[in-house]
């Protein structure tokens, strides 16, 4: 089975496959499926409010290179995730992706 990226999060948002992408913000951010499902929905509501919106997500990639503090801002932007879960989604993505 092939490694679930972003790109499987952003099909799933834009198939309007709410559930899916709760499922693979689950394993790409290391959420519990309550927190993740969630995430998914106010995605998809910044998203439906700004077409442009994904372009802020598509940031995550340029923000991994970055400090803790600016992923961690990011991810609440685009997911609504503060405090421990937005530590946890920043170390799985740590863990996914290191730095070279």
């Amino acid at each position: 089975m092939a490694e679930i990226t972003f790109r499987d999060f952003a099909g799933a948002v834009m198939g309007n496959d709410l559930a899916g992408a709760g499922r693979t913000l689950e394993e790409l951010l290391g959420l519990n499926a309550e927190a993740a499902a969630a995430a998914a929905q106010l995605f998809h509501e910044r998203m439906k409010q700004d077409p442009a919106f994904m372009m802020k997500a598509m940031g995550l990639r340029t923000a991994l290179a970055g400090s803790d503090e600016d992923l961690s801002a990011l991810l609440g932007e685009c997911f609504g995730l503060q405090g421990a879960g937005a530590a946890t989604a920043v170390a799985a993505l740590r863990t996914r992706y290191p730095s070279s």
